[in-house]
């Protein structure tokens, strides 16, 4: 079976792996080869426990990072009120 796995990499510089055609299914490691390897005993498990049968035919087809110019003046580091 396949899987699309998003690999991000947060701000201490941890890579982050998720499934996102099993919900809660994530890890995280230092590199990425490490991470290769825990997402896949995290998929492994999860089918185990879950007892889900996965979406079949679903193809990633790629990712694309769009940037959006916006007229809002909001600072996030405020709470809002």
């Amino acid at each position: 079976m396949k899987f699309a796995v998003i690999v991000e990499k947060d701000e201490d510089g941890i890579y982050v792996a998720s499934v996102p055609d099993l919900p809660g299914c994530h890890t995280q490691a230092k590199t990425l080869d490490q991470l290769t390897k825990r997402i896949k005993e995290a998929i492994t498990v999860y089918l185990e426990v879950e007892a889900v049968k996965p979406k079949e035919g679903i193809e990633l087809v790629g990712l694309q990072l769009v940037e959006v110019t916006t007229n809002l003046a909001c600072d996030r580091s405020q709470p809002e009120k």
